[in-house]
């Protein structure tokens, strides 16, 4: 997949003059088709060049970043978030609305991150890996940015097969799509 470069980026002020159009683009168009819910609880949100260019502009117009050297930690910072050749990169949010539920069911689902994938056409499963400075004493964070390596091949479904929790989404025409078009560039 291709990542951000510093040509892509332009300075702060020229973004906000730009922003209402990049912005209407980047939250109807561009990141709906990459967001797949999983069950109840887990969402993963795909990332391209253009949603962490997005990122990284968002990221220079709050702080005000003018230096190169801090604009070119943004985008090599945020170009992690992107999928490797042949693979795809996401952020799992596993959402429960409840504290009290949530600290419960994240210090129980430890194992879960090993048992995320990307189901292919052929029925095989592409496992994804993840940050393990994510997951302390086998306590689960409520986000993880994780990497599946696909072959360049797109998923047909997403899923956990932990037997904690067993869920999958079958990916709609438009969802893979979007990944196709991803592990294209």
């Amino acid at each position: 997949m291709r990542k951000v470069q510093r040509s892509d980026i332009v300075d702060w002020q020229t973004y906000d003059d730009q922003r209402p159009g990049i912005r209407g683009r980047i939250i109807e168009q561009i990141k709906p088709p990459r967001r797949v819910h999983v069950g109840e609880h887990l969402t993963f949100y795909f990332e391209n060049a253009e949603t962490v260019a997005y990122q990284v502009q968002e990221m220079m117009r709050a702080e005000r970043i003018v230096r190169d050297a801090e604009i070119q930690h943004e985008i090599d910072t945020y170009n992690e978030l992107i999928g490797d050749d042949g693979g795809l990169g996401f952020t799992l949010m596993i959402e429960i609305p409840d504290p009290d539920e949530r600290a419960r069911l994240l210090a129980a689902w430890g194992p879960l991150v090993e048992h995320i994938y990307a189901r292919l056409e052929d029925g095989s499963k592409a496992y994804a890996t993840w940050d393990a400075r994510q997951v302390d004493a086998g306590k689960l964070s409520s986000v993880h940015y994780m990497k599946v390596d696909t072959g360049g091949r797109t998923p047909v479904a997403l899923g956990c097969d932990w037997e904690g929790h067993p869920v999958e989404a079958i990916l709609t025409d438009a969802q893979r799509a979007a990944l196709a078009q991803d592990l294209a560039d």
